[in-house]
């Protein structure tokens, strides 16, 4: 994977467009004379620094990490904001602040995003929403009841392209949509070694020492006690299962929001999965996961198959055969009519195939809201009470469906059933065990 390509997956296109899902809520914040957030980060380092230059037109008054070598970029970018590692000293010390990102390794999340919603901020939570099925459902509940305005950071639903898909399949483009197929090359550069990050191995026997400047056992927060090691820390822990969920967690939160969002899917009914060797401890390197969706009103029922690790999906007919899929993110619609190609991640570049039906098709007129920016909807709905494209009433139910998925993994090719009201695998009873997990003591939702 090349450097452009990594980059462009940190873009927020501020010109891109964002329709605003599911309307939300009324802010109760309150801003000084300069109409400016004081916001707080959980998480300072890597990907929260990129967030926090999306949101650098808000004033950065306190920054949390349990690492303070890692977050020292933050620190002197941002040389007036008070500094903290326990993010729950954090909240209850800084009182002025009015708005909180979290931006942590997914196993933090839940928790420090229901820490600040239980202190009433507004909530920035970077992808996936949560480490768990039950934190997902848990968090979307307590930020609707709140009603504090939240945003899920896959910047992707800000995309231009996901109006396009909209507007082109309720324009009946391609017809009813009754299959869906989405890839990543995550955790694979481009399907080929080396990994983004460690998968598909076992737990480390030797236990070198903590770095000085690490907080381990607050890096751990919920998570089941373990030594340190470097095979973690930094990032490297998105392929651990106690941690993160691979590539599906990564990089299908990205792709698989335009289609649950054009499709207006809601939980699965069932699930299945494939995969490369599963172990205890890490995701496999690569696997498939395959859903089944009911009909929703004269929508049909939907077929909807996951890729990564390098998989993809069968070659379309209609593709000419002097192109190629792109070997890192794409979706394919399968309608009545015919397909839709979206080529890049988080749903960028939607075209009819083959070329020629693209280029014959006559598009509708644009009649979807367009977005002031992935962020800058987010910092409006604190101040505004304005909806955002990805708040948590989208973002928590698309978590629950993709983490699932990962549930699904650990048996590989039984058909789970599942039932959303409850919130369990109604014919698997060992599954509903990897739908959450006991926090240590001292950390709760």
């Amino acid at each position: 994977m090349n450097n452009t390509r990594v980059l462009s997956r940190r873009e927020f296109l501020k010109s891109s467009a964002a329709v605003l899902a599911v309307p939300l809520v009324a802010s109760s914040t309150v801003l000084g004379a300069n109409n400016r957030l004081n916001l707080a980060s959980i998480g300072a380092g890597g990907r929260a620094g990129d967030d926090l230059a999306g949101l650098s037109s808000q004033d950065i008054v306190a920054l949390c990490d349990v690492d303070w070598a890692n977050a020292a970029g933050a620190f002197k970018k941002y040389p007036k904001a008070a500094r903290h590692k326990d993010f729950r000293v954090m909240l209850e010390k800084e009182k002025g602040i009015d708005a909180v990102l979290v931006a942590t390794p997914d196993h933090i999340h839940a928790v420090a995003s229901m820490a600040a919603i239980k202190h009433g901020k507004p909530v920035y939570c970077e992808k996936p929403l949560t480490r768990t099925v039950f934190e997902a459902r848990a968090l979307a509940k307590a930020a609707r009841a709140a009603k504090v305005a939240t945003q899920m950071g896959n910047q992707g639903m800000a995309f231009e392209g996901n109006r396009l898909i909209k507007e082109w399949l309720a324009d009946g483009a391609i017809g009813p949509v009754r299959e869906v197929h989405v890839w990543s090359d995550r955790p694979t550069h481009r399907g080929k070694l080396p990994l983004w990050w460690p998968q598909g191995i076992e737990r480390p026997t030797d236990t070198p020492p903590v770095p000085a400047t690490l907080d381990w056992d607050l890096w751990l927060g919920p998570a089941p006690l373990r030594p340190y090691h470097p095979a973690y820390v930094p990032f490297k822990w998105r392929g651990w299962w106690d941690f993160g969920s691979g590539g599906l967690g990564d990089m299908g939160i990205h792709n698989l929001a335009p289609v649950f969002d054009a499709l207006k899917l809601g939980p699965p009914v069932s699930v299945y999965a494939s995969s490369t060797p599963v172990f205890k401890e890490t995701v496999p390197v690569a696997c498939s996961v395959h859903y089944q969706f009911a009909a929703r009103g004269e929508q049909p029922p939907v077929k909807l198959h996951w890729y990564d690790g390098g998989i993809l999906p069968a070659r379309p007919d209609e593709l000419e055969p002097d192109r190629d899929l792109d070997p890192e993110d794409g979706i394919i619609f399968v309608g009545d009519k015919g397909k839709m190609l979206v080529e890049g991640w988080g749903g960028e570049r939607p075209r009819l195939i083959p070329e020629k039906r693209n280029q014959e098709y006559q598009r509708p007129p644009k009649t979807l809201p367009r977005s002031i920016g992935h962020y800058e909807e987010w910092i409006r709905a604190c101040k505004e009470g304005t909806p955002t494209a990805s708040n948590f009433d989208f973002a928590g139910p698309l978590t629950e469906a993709v983490l699932l998925g990962s549930v699904c993994v650990h048996f590989g090719g039984q058909r789970l059933e599942w039932d959303p009201a409850n919130l369990k695998v109604t014919n698997e009873p060992d599954a509903n065990a990897l739908l959450h997990y006991q926090y240590r003591p001292g950390w709760e939702l």
